[in-house]
């Protein structure tokens, strides 16, 4: 059996065996609005979800005395404030009003530098983003 006869026998075999488990496959799903069903309204990350409704405290004398939602917990109270003596002194000193910019930051601190980097890395970010491929 030569090298030719052999080629053409496997195309024959290939033509009769292969050939109509191609043809008889369906890969396409039927549409649902084509078997009567109905289409359900889904967002990018699944079906929607009603919001929650928090209540809100509005207890003028609790919202002065009491850290309102610190308890997780079912049963307990929230946590009670004490008097500005007891907390520790750093806690006022805290920067609540505003960023400090880079400018005015002093270069010694480890602060600073890793600011600097996390700006690096977002005007890199954005200039790629520009790049056209």
């Amino acid at each position: 059996m030569n090298i030719n006869t052999f080629t053409q026998t496997l195309n024959i075999l290939g033509e009769r065996w292969l050939a109509p488990k191609f043809l008889a496959r369906s890969f396409a799903k039927p549409a649902t609005a084509a078997l009567g069903g109905k289409k359900k309204k889904l967002g990018k990350l699944g079906p929607i979800v009603e919001k929650k409704e928090i209540p809100v405290e509005t207890d003028a004398n609790k919202l002065v005395n009491y850290v309102c939602g610190s308890n997780i917990l079912k049963t307990g109270q929230d946590i009670k404030l004490k008097p500005d003596s007891e907390y520790p002194d750093w806690l006022w000193s805290l920067n609540v009003d505003r960023i400090i910019p880079v400018e005015e930051m002093d270069p010694e601190t480890k602060q600073y530098w890793r600011r600097l980097r996390k700006q690096g890395l977002r005007r890199n970010n954005q200039l790629s983003k520009l790049k056209k491929f």
